[in-house]
């Protein structure tokens, strides 16, 4: 009888001829000892090679597994490094840009409130252009709308920008004394000396002297006021420097008066070389009543003013700390660095205590000023929006009445003189904005 066939069913020694079937022992043993040997090239890996390996990926990318906290802390500290030199797409050309944009914007954010002084400055500009194609009473006209649209460009900005307690008090310390400063000297020769105005030329006057002439002294002296506290961080050196420009700007202002008749001088031949018809006592008298002004306004402005003595002073301490909260990155504010910084809290108090002495204080161990990452962060503006109008004001006296004194006017010296007097602030006005712009 026939048994029934079926599939060979091999012997307990004959090894299997197909893959799909359970290896043997032996085999087991050497495939183990190959996975073990290939798992250290391309598998798992022990702990020591693992922390290489994850270290090795860290440094390259994060896409191959996940990087410690110290790592993290490493690659975003270099990524920001290289974020600073190369910019966001690793072109130096594009963080350039980027850097002239972010000290640009700011500086320069226009309100209708700041935008209320352009309307009466850019009319002055215009008016002062007409002065050399007047002559006789015409002449006396744009004299007087002169005086009063540079008055009133200064009380606008003092008004848009500090409010009208500021200006107020601007217009009576410095119209108030320039015009008692002006009936003492035309009465008694002190403190300019022997002088005396033109009748019925300029409007009223009160004992001898036009009321528009105190205006004068306002729209004079309030755009050297603002660039002196540009310039100065101390308050002694701003005085010192208001009264270096007020006379800076008088060394235009008198030849220019003096050559239309406005006003005469007694005591002639004692004065500069080519300005002999107006003596040194009045430069002197000049200096003087200006130190006297700008002490005065430098109460006002501890008394009405938030940023202490210097009103338009470059940025202080207390403004770099509240850039410095915005500006630096959550990341770099919240991860520990190697350097150790003064609590925001501590310099906020150090700052506050520099300002009540009178004295803007520097930046004290912020991020913005003295951490690695942020040494080569750019500087804020010198001129911002609160300054542009008084700043422009002053640069078109300095540089037009130079312009116009010497090509317009017939007065070559009083352009020399007076390029230099105002040239004093000048100078270091552009030199100081340019500075800024490279930062």
């Amino acid at each position: 009888m026939t048994e029934p066939t079926g599939p060979a069913v091999p012997e307990p020694d004959e090894r299997p001829t197909s893959g799909t079937e359970s290896p043997g022992p032996e085999t087991t043993r050497r495939a183990e000892r190959s996975d073990t040997t290939d798992s250290n090239i391309h598998g798992p890996a022990s702990p020591k090679t693992t922390g290489r390996a994850e270290s090795s990926d860290t440094t390259d990318s994060d896409i191959h597994s996940p990087a410690s906290p110290e790592t993290t802390r490493r690659a975003e500290s270099s990524d920001a490094k290289d974020s600073d030199v190369h910019g966001a797409d690793g072109n130096p050309a594009s963080r350039r840009g980027a850097s002239r944009r972010s000290r640009s914007a700011p500086a320069f954010r226009w309100t209708p409130r700041l935008l209320a002084p352009v309307v009466p400055a850019v009319l002055l500009v215009l008016v002062q252009i007409s002065y050399p194609l007047a002559s006789g009473v015409g002449r006396d006209r744009v004299t007087v709308a002169v005086v009063l649209l540079s008055a009133g460009t200064a009380l606008v900005h003092a008004v848009a920008t500090r409010g009208i307690r500021y200006a107020s008090g601007f217009v009576v310390i410095v119209s108030g004394l320039g015009l008692v400063a002006e009936i003492v000297g035309t009465a008694t020769g002190f403190p300019f000396g022997c002088y005396a105005y033109a009748v019925g030329r300029s409007g009223p006057a009160v004992t001898g002297v036009p009321l528009v002439v105190a205006l004068a002294w306002t729209g004079g002296l309030y755009p050297v006021w603002v660039v002196a506290g540009l310039l100065a961080r101390r308050w002694a050196r701003r005085v010192v420097l208001t009264a270096v420009g007020a006379v800076g700007w008088d060394l235009f202002l008198d030849p220019q008066m003096v050559a239309d008749g406005q006003w005469t001088w007694c005591a002639a031949g004692r004065g500069l070389p080519g300005l002999a018809e107006i003596p040194y006592t009045n430069y002197l008298g000049w200096f003087a009543v200006s130190l006297v002004m700008a002490l005065l306004l430098t109460g006002l402005d501890r008394a009405v003013g938030a940023r202490g003595a210097n009103t338009f002073a470059a940025p202080t301490a207390e403004h770099r700390l509240s850039t410095a909260e915005t500006r630096t990155p959550t990341a770099e504010r919240l991860l520990p660095t190697a350097q150790t910084h003064v609590p925001m809290a501590a310099a906020r108090g150090a700052a506050a205590s520099d300002m009540a002495a009178g004295t803007p204080a520097l930046a004290l161990g912020t991020p913005d000023s003295t951490s690695p990452q942020h040494k080569s962060r750019e500087p804020i503006s010198l001129i911002s929006a609160d300054t542009v109008v008084p700043v422009a004001v002053f640069m078109w006296t300095w540089l037009g009445s130079t312009l116009a004194h010497a090509v317009f006017l017939d007065l070559p010296y009083s352009a020399w003189y007076g390029c230099v007097g105002l040239g004093v602030l000048g100078v270091p006005l552009l030199v100081r904005s340019a500075a800024a712009r490279r930062g």
